[in-house]
């Protein structure tokens, strides 16, 4: 595995330079910046990521004041608590995707939600979570809130700012090249792997999740 500065070079050299990479890199929310978001932003997130997974994500943004009407804002204790008939109008409700088990998510996430309040809040709970254990953040959303695994929750985090890393296309190409994984990573001893190369690349680099991530990205 090279370490993160021979990668930061090779992507420069196909970039056009340092200057251009660094122009590049976002910087993701403090911890305290993260707190501050509204549950019901961090709802409205989770569940766009969830209908832009397999859907055209411009269909779903072109749609997207149609969700935020339909679900009054996406407030949580709102949410957390449609009723039946209230469920059933949405499946005609032609403002929103209507994909069943993706709407029901809304629900349930709210629920998940709802619960976080007990460790301070979701956003207080993904603020703080370590970039060291990101994976565990992953475990935490995929174990408890609904269809929030793989590339859903990993996308709804990077939106709301948090530090993290995607594993596109591309980083997982570099990640592969590096001899980190041999193929994409979706098992826990890959994950494990990945987290361990992105932790040893944090030390090397003084950077985090994100800019390391995007940084990978632009050296394939």
């Amino acid at each position: 595995m090279r370490h993160f500065d021979e990668i930061f070079q090779i992507a420069a050299d196909r970039k056009g330079g340092a200057e251009a990479i660094l122009s590049d890199l976002p910087t993701p929310l403090s911890p305290a910046e993260l707190a501050k978001i509204p549950e019901d932003r961090w709802l409205a997130q989770m569940t766009k990521s969830i209908f832009q997974a397999g859907f055209n994500w411009k269909v779903i943004e072109a749609k997207w004041d149609g969700f935020e009407d339909a679900f009054d804002g996406f407030n949580v204790n709102r949410c957390a608590f449609l009723n039946d008939e209230e469920f059933d109008a949405l499946l005609s409700n032609k403002a929103v995707v209507r994909n069943g088990m993706k709407l029901r998510t809304v629900i349930d996430n709210a629920i998940f939600i709802q619960e976080l309040r007990e460790q301070g809040g979701i956003g207080e709970v993904i603020g703080n979570w370590p970039s060291t254990d990101y994976i565990g953040l992953l475990e935490l959303l995929k174990k408890n809130a609904s269809r929030m695994g793989g590339n859903s929750a990993t996308y709804a985090l990077r939106f709301m700012g948090k530090d993290s890393f995607i594993l596109s296309q591309d980083v997982t190409a570099r990640l592969i090249a590096e001899g980190v994984i041999d193929k994409p990573a979706t098992s826990k001893t890959a994950l494990r792997a990945v987290q361990a190369a992105f932790n040893d690349w944090m030390d090397q680099s003084g950077r985090g999740l994100t800019q390391i991530s995007r940084v990978l990205a632009m050296s394939v």
